[in-house]
């Protein structure tokens, strides 16, 4: 049985799914995230859902409670991310 079948898609989480991610310039992920999991950290440079470009500096295994339409390879230092999507 899944519990998550009859259930909206809250923001608040819980993600669905979590997507590898490959920072990229030119291309947005799959679906916008509503977060990102860091496993190694550094810098990341991102565009926001709102259409932002961002440098932020995180730790080891964080998450990043934003929504994320795009993780750009120039500026981004941080490796092992992942998008937490909903659908």
């Amino acid at each position: 049985m899944n519990p998550f079948s009859n259930r909206a898609l809250p923001i608040s989480g819980p993600a669905y799914d979590l997507l590898p991610v490959i920072p990229n310039n030119n291309t947005d992920l799959p679906a916008v995230a509503i977060g990102l999991y860091v496993e190694t950290g550094g810098t990341l440079s991102i565009d926001t859902a709102k259409g932002e470009t961002r440098q932020v500096a995180v730790a080891d295994f964080s998450i990043l409670p934003v929504g994320v339409r795009r993780v750009r390879q120039t500026g981004t230092t941080a490796v092992g991310l992942h998008a937490l999507v909903l659908g």
